[in-house]
């Protein structure tokens, strides 16, 4: 494993480099996000989506979600954007926002038991964005499940250690997780985690009262903070 400090831009460029070398081998890649560390696989790859799993000792049942690098990457991942989501994807993108949608049929990502949906963000971090300029990334905290999220890259490191390739060192980063709503079904949207996004401000934008922990998706079994 290496760790690479992106503070420096010369280290950043060459850590970035390596870490889509990574990514597109299967092997998996710590890096700083808006909200906290993540752990991330190319989306698309079966064996290295179960590796990262496999890494934070989760089992299917909690699946991982996908990290985006632009609006209009969504079209390959899910059935449709509800006016909804375009209403929120203006007003929180990218931001500390994860959206769970009906997955696009075609959907070939293996990222656990979704029953169909697919929860997916674009993060507010320069480092993410430009990792993730070469396609989705499945990605959750980068941590062992139930143990408390990595908001430094020495603490993803003592987590996940030599299960990681490389490590791409952003600081520290916040300490709140994103705010996850539903909007997977007809029904009223509904905020499965409140975050870094308060429920009021999902609120305005939508111009309803949300209803919140609302079971909709098999998501909402995620344990809060259990993910960027």
């Amino acid at each position: 494993m290496t760790v690479y400090d992106c503070r420096s831009p010369e280290i950043r460029k060459t850590g970035l480099s390596h870490a889509g070398d990574a990514l597109r081998s299967g092997r998996l890649v710590v890096f700083p996000t808006d909200t906290l560390y993540a752990v991330g696989s190319d989306a698309f790859n079966r064996e290295a989506v179960h590796a990262l799993l496999s890494a934070k000792q989760r089992s299917g049942d909690k699946p991982a979600s996908v990290l985006v690098g632009s609006p209009e990457s969504l079209d390959d991942l899910v059935a449709s954007v509800p006016l909804s989501a375009h209403q929120l994807i203006q007003a929180f993108w990218p931001g500390a926002l994860s959206l769970v949608l009906q997955a696009a049929p075609h959907l070939t990502c293996d990222l656990g038991r979704t029953r169909g949906t697919i929860m997916v963000r674009m993060p507010l971090h320069p480092v993410a964005l430009e990792l993730l300029a070469a396609g989705p990334i499945a990605q959750s905290s980068a941590n062992q499940t139930g143990r408390p999220p990595a908001t430094t890259v020495e603490q993803a490191r003592k987590y996940l250690g030599a299960a990681v390739s490389v490590y791409l060192d952003g600081g520290m980063t916040g300490d709140l997780p994103s705010t996850i709503v539903d909007l997977s079904t007809s029904r009223q949207p509904a905020i499965l985690r409140e975050g870094a996004i308060s429920s009021a401000e999902i609120s305005d934008v939508l111009e309803l009262p949300l209803p919140t922990g609302r079971a909709t998706s098999q998501h909402d079994r995620h344990r809060r903070r259990s993910r960027p």
